[in-house]
């Protein structure tokens, strides 16, 4: 039996997708996504701002106009020239540690950046849907063993996840003000959503106070890694279940069903939830070298300690569910890292391949 998750992706074949971002992280895991998929891409970002960077290591020959996002003509002009159907919205400021030494940039990048987009999104008529990613440090965190729903109260405890939570309430006003449900297919043609998913892992990633990646560049040169807070606990994720939630949401705003116009959380089963101390054990299993030391962070800026979301809407109205399980996650993190420093492989499309056939199979 097809697999109807990868029959609504079909929807993109002779669409164009548009990605801010696309230097980053998740946003050039997101082109080696629709590589795979045999979908056309255009993306817009700032350089790279590590040294080695995933966006560079995959040498895509996609186009790609390097701005900032606060640039309003060049932002405009580079969509207006592109005529994408959808746009992914992944540029930001998303480090919570940078937030506190950088509160301004980061409110500008994420909150004005986000406005930015959806002012070029509705100014250009080929666009016919837009996913925009926040975090799951959007809500209200109480730090309670309560699983958060997307209806649940907004709050941001740090400059980045507060910022993360504007953007959500500007998101939900920009459809009310500009591109209200009751007048799709009247007055405009453009449906929005937001995604919420938060510590997301996978190869690639160098930003400053990642777990994993500071494990794996320790343990490429024979060192201890010093990590904070091991008793955390948080939702790991790779990033390929994610972004395969972004897709599966975009297909269902180009195929313009408008009850899907709203946000959406994307997480592991909360059963899922384990420590960094837990986090670090199973990265050991998958580089027997790694070594650890634990502690706590020099400075005193906040850090949530729980963070659970629920990921029950999304599995039942979009049909998705996390793939890959925790431990997975991990493994397939480690093993991309420990590819590239012993051998120089970078094994992202191989991982793309092994996700898809991963989800075929379900």
């Amino acid at each position: 039996m097809e697999n109807m998750g990868l029959k609504m992706l079909e929807i993109y074949n002779h669409k164009k997708v548009f990605i801010t971002g696309n230097t980053g992280f998740k946003g050039s895991w997101l082109a080696a996504f629709f590589d795979h998929l045999g979908v056309m891409h255009e993306g817009y970002a700032l350089a790279p701002d590590t040294t080695p960077n995933h966006f560079g290591l995959l040498q895509q020959a996609q186009s790609f106009t390097e701005a900032n996002i606060l640039d309003t003509g060049t932002l405009e002009a580079a969509v207006n020239k592109a005529q994408p159907d959808i746009i992914f919205h992944l540029a930001a400021q998303a480090l919570v540690r940078t937030s506190y030494t950088d509160p301004l940039n980061t409110y500008q990048t994420n909150v004005i950046g986000t406005l930015n987009v959806l002012e070029a999104a509705r100014k250009c008529s080929s666009v016919k849907a837009v996913v925009l990613i926040t975090t799951d440090k959007v809500y209200d965190n109480k730090e309670q063993e309560t699983a958060y729903i997307e209806t649940d109260e907004l709050g941001g405890y740090d400059m980045y996840s507060s910022s993360k939570a504007c953007c959500e309430i500007l998101i939900r006003s920009y459809r009310n003000s500009f591109l209200n449900i009751s007048d799709y297919k009247t007055k405009h043609h453009l449906l929005l959503a937001s995604a919420r998913a938060g510590n997301v892992i996978g190869g690639g990633d160098w930003s400053k106070d990642r777990l994993l990646p500071d494990i794996a560049v320790a343990t490429s040169k024979n060192q201890k890694v010093q990590i904070r807070n091991p008793r955390s606990v948080r939702p790991w994720q790779h990033v390929l279940d994610c972004l395969y939630g972004y897709v599966l949401l975009g297909a269902k705003l180009l195929n313009e069903e408008t009850a899907f116009a709203e946000a959406w959380n994307f997480s592991p089963y909360s059963h899922e939830a384990k420590t960094v101390e837990e986090i670090a054990a199973i990265a050991r299993q998958s580089w027997q070298e790694v070594r650890i030391e634990f502690g706590r962070a020099q400075d005193n800026f906040h850090e949530a300690g729980l963070l659970i979301l629920n990921n029950s809407k999304s599995i039942a109205r979009l049909g998705w569910k996390p793939a890959w399980n925790t431990a997975e996650a991990v493994d397939k993190t480690i093993s991309w890292y420990k590819d590239y420093y012993t051998s120089g492989k970078v094994s992202t499309a191989e991982q793309v391949k092994q996700y898809m056939d991963k989800i075929n199979a379900q």
